[in-house]
């Protein structure tokens, strides 16, 4: 089955040529496109998709803005951030907005693809050069505070766990790597959430790359 995607995008030639690049892959089926984030929850109502890939800078609603609105009202779409620009500020606020998936648009040759099927398959995914920018600055940030009173209530195998978590791995893949059963996973992962008083994958990533968890 297709992974029914949304382009929302306002240069006009870059979204013709994702969408060009998109349809060599037989898994994805373009099924609209947007210039602004306005009207983003009108078109995912009308059109059904699975992933909403969103422009973070537009010119009237951002992608930021109409992120939250459309996951406000389609919880179950998954949002694929695309931008022009590797800021610290614009990864965090996107994932705050709740989007899994974050590819600046010198890696989207490489990497959206990539990206789109993971976040339909219920994983996180952020291109090299976003996890590298936030893995940078929260080490800078976690010499400054003390991130290591909150790291030290999570036990060695939730730590283990949390970290793969934030690579986008799934629980039957966390369950492989660390020759455990995938309900042992979940059961990681829901004490993780309890501990740290976070609430979805996105916060949890969000988590371990401030505090330097991830490891490249």
């Amino acid at each position: 089955m297709s992974i029914r995607v949304l382009l929302v995008d306002d240069h006009v030639m870059f979204r013709e040529a994702l969408r060009q690049m998109l349809n060599l892959d037989a898994s994805i089926q373009i099924v609209g496109e947007l210039g602004d984030g306005a009207d983003v929850v009108q078109a995912a109502e009308q059109l059904q998709p699975d992933v909403v890939v969103m422009d973070v800078s537009m010119p009237h609603v951002n992608g930021i803005e109409a992120t939250r609105a459309l996951l406000a009202s389609r919880p179950q779409v998954k949002v694929v951030a695309l931008s022009g620009f590797n800021y610290k500020q614009f990864i965090v606020e996107m994932l705050d907005a709740g989007v899994t998936g974050y590819v600046v648009k010198s890696a989207a040759a490489h990497q959206l693809i990539q990206a789109i099927v993971s976040v339909a398959a219920g994983q996180t995914y952020l291109c090299t050069e976003a996890t590298s920018m936030l893995v940078r600055t929260g080490r800078r940030g976690a010499q400054s505070d003390s991130r290591g009173s909150e790291n030290k209530r999570l036990g060695q195998r939730e730590t283990a766990v949390l970290k793969l978590l934030a690579r986008g791995k799934s629980s039957p893949q966390i369950g492989t790597a660390l020759h455990i059963a995938t309900s042992t996973v979940d059961v990681h992962r829901r004490n993780i959430m309890r501990k740290l008083d976070l609430h979805n994958v996105a916060e949890l990533t969000k988590y371990a790359i401030r505090n330097g968890l991830v490891d490249l």
